[in-house]
């Protein structure tokens, strides 16, 4: 027996001696992951009536196994919102809430879900997670991190979302749209996937390290977004835990090996163009995958490098899950066809774990980005395997497993818990509660936007520039980019359309854990910092939105604490409390009182924040400054109660 030692992804690895190779491959093709996915019979519960669909009976049944209760319904508003904030990314209206609250039928929770589902703010809410995983940005990213004209891909996929288009043919038009007979310009601009990600443009790097990297960088991410696989170990090594195979690497690298390369000529000291086929969108240029007429060879790397070539490999698809049907080419379009064939175990499993993941907080299995021996195993396995084949059973629509999960009585839990409760369960791993979330960076911009009302309606489009400090763009010369502040209604975009420049990030977005993109992201960070609370008391977009909302709670008739409890509503979805109200009572007749004194420091104030929002507004008279000024006090408070950030 011999020792070897393998370096990969930056670790080295010493392989155990004592386990043959053969007994590493018997004892991976058992691994649940692998095994495709079956519908099992729905369990035997105690308590049937609190089942709304198949999921319950999944969930109750290892509740009831482990002695533990499912937490009461959450109220009728708190799971409004809730649904309102995961299909679209947007906090209802209160006319929304009171037209739910006064529709007791039966089919209120249907005629919502059906509502949301159709909304066209729907593929902007699910693409956000995609785009993470597909590390989309407006910018090369490495070196100068220039910008370039990538958008026609986001707005595919918000396109694509909202028409609620298969989620196979989903794939295959992103890998390979390219390919399919007589392809439309909409299916070459799907195959922006793999062309959105990041680029080294710095000219000392050499050629072929560059067009190397890109390739392998394909390879890696098409299998963690499609297979949860870590395939990037075989790049240097037979994997000892998951049944990628070097020459399997190789292989799949072979077939992404024949796409023209990336890499253009000098456009200044150190840097280079990216260059590659393009087709035209709305008069830009948009970069989209192609193959050359010539195939190139593809070598394996000897521990990984492309330095040292070892034997020739052929484009080849994976045997190592199931075996590609004979007819099956051996080019990206067979790939993803080989992925998303029914007969695949992984594919339907991790795309519906990844959408469960979205709405609960984590998946069924917890390492969303790693299903093999290493990750994780399902909580609810047989649960993941009925949502895997309910999706294929019914054409691969999001849509349909998005409105089954939404309208089960799992999702419909209360996230209040006791603290018995809570120790049995303390992380919701059994599904006894939904947790709290709070909300991704671009949805906590949106909703103070649409509780504002300042937020544009539009869908799609080039990026917009939301105010941000002064010189945070490193201006090397004349020729890096320039930030131009946007003005108008583009100032009041939606999150997902802000400018994406990778190591520049928009600094309201980097505080709320939005990740570069640099890499694929498969699960974002959720942190706590002062810097968050900072960001929403000084950011231009969120003083813009409370001087808004101050404006029309100003412009109401009602009394004062009518006033009030309708900003709370407006705020939280909910009706304040006598004391709540008491406290924003306190807090507005101080600051009025406090404004009648100096008139001068409330028009500074309003003059201070109000920024693209109504310039022409008058302050001249003095009560109307004091009012107005009191009540953008009130606004910031409502904006920046947790629960106002928090989805319940």
């Amino acid at each position: 027996m011999r020792k070897a030692f393998f370096i990969a992804c930056g670790i080295v690895l010493l392989a155990n001696p004592l386990v043959a190779e053969d007994a590493v491959t018997t004892d991976v093709k058992r691994h649940w992951a692998y095994v495709p996915p079956v519908r099992t019979a729905q369990p035997e519960v105690k308590d049937p009536s609190w089942c709304r669909n198949p999921i319950d009976r999944f969930v109750l049944a290892m509740l009831e196994q482990r002695e533990l209760q499912p937490s009461a319904e959450a109220d009728r508003t708190t799971w409004l919102r809730r649904v309102s904030f995961d299909l679209v990314g947007l906090p209802p209206s209160v006319d929304e809430i009171e037209d739910f609250l006064a529709d007791s039928s039966n089919e209120a929770r249907q005629r919502v879900v059906d509502r949301l589902l159709g909304s066209q703010h729907f593929g902007e809410r699910w693409a956000r997670p995609w785009l993470d995983l597909a590390r989309y940005g407006d910018s090369t990213g490495i070196h100068e991190d220039e910008l370039r004209p990538t958008w026609a891909w986001r707005d595919w996929v918000i396109g694509a979302l909202n028409d609620d288009m298969p989620f196979d043919q989903f794939t295959i038009e992103q890998l390979a749209g390219d390919l399919l007979p007589e392809a439309t310009l909409q299916q070459r601009i799907a195959t922006g996937f793999h062309r959105a990600s990041p680029l080294n443009t710095e000219a000392g790097t050499p050629k072929e390290a560059r067009r190397t990297r890109q390739v392998l960088d394909r390879v890696n991410v098409t299998g963690t977004v499609w297979l949860g696989t870590t395939l990037a170990c075989s790049q240097c090594h037979d994997h000892r835990h998951d049944p990628p195979l070097q020459r399997d690497y190789y292989a799949l690298a072979a077939i992404f090996n024949n796409t023209p390369d990336e890499s253009g000529g000098d456009v200044g000291p150190g840097r280079i163009r990216q260059v590659g086929p393009v087709v035209e969108v709305a008069g830009t240029s948009t970069f989209v995958m192609q193959e050359i007429e010539k195939p190139r060879t593809m070598h394996i790397f000897e521990r990984g490098s492309y330095e040292t070539p070892g034997a020739v490999v052929e484009p080849a698809l994976p045997d190592f899950l199931h075996a590609p049907a004979e007819d099956t080419p051996a080019n990206r379009l067979g790939l993803a066809r080989w992925i998303v064939d029914p007969a695949n175990p992984l594919t339907a499993r991790v795309t519906v774990n990844r959408w469960w993941a979205d709405l609960f907080g984590a998946g069924l299995v917890r390492t969303s980005g790693d299903f093999g021996a290493e990750g994780d195993r399902p909580t609810h396995p047989e649960l993941l395997d009925w949502l895997a084949v309910e999706l294929v059973e019914n054409g691969w629509s999001m849509k349909h497993i998005l409105r089954t999960i939404v309208l089960s009585s799992t999702y419909g839990q209360s996230s209040r818990v006791k603290a018995e409760a809570r120790q049995a369960d303390p992380d919701a791993r059994w599904l006894s509660r939904v947790p709290r979330l709070r909300l991704s960076a671009e949805a906590i911009r949106d909703n103070a936007l649409s509780i504002s009302g300042l937020i544009s309606p539009t869908v799609g489009g080039p990026p917009v520039y939301p105010p941000q400090p002064d010189d945070l763009w490193w201006i090397r010369d004349g020729k890096s980019p320039k930030y131009e502040t946007s003005q108008g209604e583009s100032r009041y975009r939606r999150g997902i359309y802000t400018v994406w420049r990778r190591t520049y990030l928009h600094p309201s977005l980097a505080v709320f854990d939005a990740p570069d993109r640099i890499s694929c992201t498969v699960d974002r960070e959720r942190s706590n910092t002062p810097l968050q609370a900072l960001t929403l008391l000084n950011d231009p977009i969120y003083l813009e939105a409370a001087f808004e909302l101050a404006r029309k709670l100003n412009g109401f008739d009602d009394d004062i604490a009518q006033r009030l409890s309708r900003g709370f509503r407006m705020a939280t979805g909910r009706v304040a409390s006598d004391g709540e109200t008491t406290k924003l009572d306190e807090l507005y007749r101080g600051r009025l009182d406090r404004f009648a004194s100096d008139a001068e420091a409330a028009r500074e104030l309003i003059e201070s924040v109000r920024g693209d929002v109504l310039p022409g507004v008058d302050v001249s008279d003095d009560r109307a400054a004091a009012e107005l000024a009191a009540w953008f006090h009130v606004a910031t408070v409502l904006l920046n109660l947790d629960e106002t950030i928090t989805r319940g």
